[in-house]
């Protein structure tokens, strides 16, 4: 081996060390940038260049963007962010080849745009893609003015191999970042959840004369629903049922605003359409358009055994009458809250609960449950089960008329929240 030859071999030696050495670093990091500034220092230092920038590649937007850009501190551009119709790493990035300008200037594709905002003079460059382990392009790594002259073939060859190293450790540590950033939405809906929970009633109320129960499942870790019942100073028993559009955290917040107002107003007044209204112009104010919130707002008074209401469109509402053996269907009587600013609320009905009697209370979510050939569990399915089963205690009914929409879906996915109320009047309840 004559000494041409073994300072060849000493060279590639010593840049598969190198290389070698940059791999392990690579291996170590789960930090983005301290990545990318390992593979840019590599770079230089492997083939003794003057810069280095790794760009990456945002394919939902098209467009390559510098994490990184060694010697640049001092110039005022802080991020290089352009399509990647324009200039060789964009070319690189979409065919999937390697450039290689021994003379930057000389050749039509490049774009001086750069070297003329930073001062920086490009002689040489060479481009190559940044794949990651299922071949797909994440990046490109671009190097300019090589200090001995133009890029040759070797070079080529290490920034190729340099580029798939960094490519595999991009697309780990985007999989690590992903996956850290699921656990924390799932930890925040948890948290979410809870508290969103926590707002509903604790315990069923107790009412002499009356069973009462609510309960309340959401389709996501947050729903749009809620139910609530509580005591009032002069002896009835606030009751409620909503259901703001949507399922998940926007919603969560919309029905957990509109509960804390319906409580504050129940309690100020003693008139159901002036607290339906004034929630009314109070969610106008602070929803978005298209948002909206069905609610059915009601006053219980165990002595006389009615239940005084107002409906915002939610419905049905319905009542088992023990005496005749039949459902009856109460109407809503005005539109969804925060639907539209001009909505009145002025009307209001008187239900009387006889002994036997069972109000029932349901969001949409039962109805329009479908099975795998897209029938919905519908209503006439929910009157059928009250008039065979409203002997059951209140909580014992929802919890079978729960299983039977399950049962009727057959395993399609719960696609909207699911809460109900149902009031049932055990015996009369003497004046004193």
């Amino acid at each position: 081996m004559n000494d041409t030859e073994s300072g060849l071999s000493r060279s590639r030696i010593t840049d598969l060390e190198r290389l070698l050495d940059v791999a392990r670093h690579l291996g170590a990091t789960v930090d983005l940038d301290a990545l990318l500034e390992t593979v840019a220092v590599a770079a230089m230092s492997v083939l003794d260049c003057e810069r280095a920038t790794v760009y990456l590649y945002d394919q939902s937007a098209g467009e390559l963007c510098s994490r990184l850009a060694t010697g640049i501190a001092d110039s005022p551009i802080n991020e290089i962010r352009f399509p990647v119709t324009r200039g060789i790493a964009g070319e690189v990035a979409r065919t999937g080849h390697s450039v290689n300008l021994p003379d930057a200037y000389a050749d039509p594709r490049f774009n001086p745009d750069f070297d003329r905002v930073s001062g920086f003079r490009t002689r040489s460059m060479l481009a190559v893609r940044l794949a990651d382990h299922d071949d797909q392009t994440v990046g490109v790594l671009q190097v300019l003015n090589k200090r001995s002259g133009p890029f040759d073939a070797r070079d080529e060859e290490v920034a190729g191999f340099l580029g798939g190293q960094a490519g595999v450790a991009i697309q780990r540590q985007s999989l690590l970042h992903h996956f850290a950033e699921k656990q924390r939405i799932e930890r925040d809906l948890s948290i979410a959840r809870s508290i969103q929970q926590g707002l509903l009633p604790r315990e069923k109320p107790s009412v002499p004369g009356f069973d009462i129960a609510g309960w309340n499942q959401p389709a996501d870790e947050t729903g749009g629903d809620f139910y609530d019942f509580f005591p009032l100073p002069d002896g009835r028993f606030a009751l409620a049922i909503a259901d703001a559009t949507g399922h998940g955290i926007g919603p969560a917040l919309v029905v957990a605003e509109t509960r804390a107002l319906l409580r504050a107003l129940v309690h100020q007044s003693s008139s159901l359409p002036s607290v339906v209204s004034s929630v009314h112009s109070l969610l106008c104010l602070d929803l978005p358009d298209g948002r909206f919130v069905t609610l059915f707002c009601g006053l219980l008074d165990p002595s006389r055994g009615t239940v005084h209401y107002v409906s915002a469109a939610q419905a049905p509402i319905y009542v088992y009458e023990a005496a005749t053996g039949m459902v009856r269907e109460f109407a809503a009587q005005g539109l969804p809250l925060a639907l539209m600013p001009e909505a009145t609320y002025e009307e209001s009905t008187d239900i009387h609960l006889a002994e036997g009697d069972v109000l029932v209370l349901l969001t949409d979510g039962f109805f329009e449950w479908s099975r795998p050939d897209g029938e919905q569990f519908g209503e006439e399915r929910v009157r059928e089960i009250m008039r065979r089963h409203h002997a059951l205690p209140a909580a014992e009914f929802i919890d079978l008329l729960h299983r039977a929409v399950v049962e009727f879906a057959a395993g399609t996915r719960q696609g909207d929240d699911l809460t109900a109320v149902v009031v049932k009047r055990t015996a009369s309840v003497t004046r004193l």
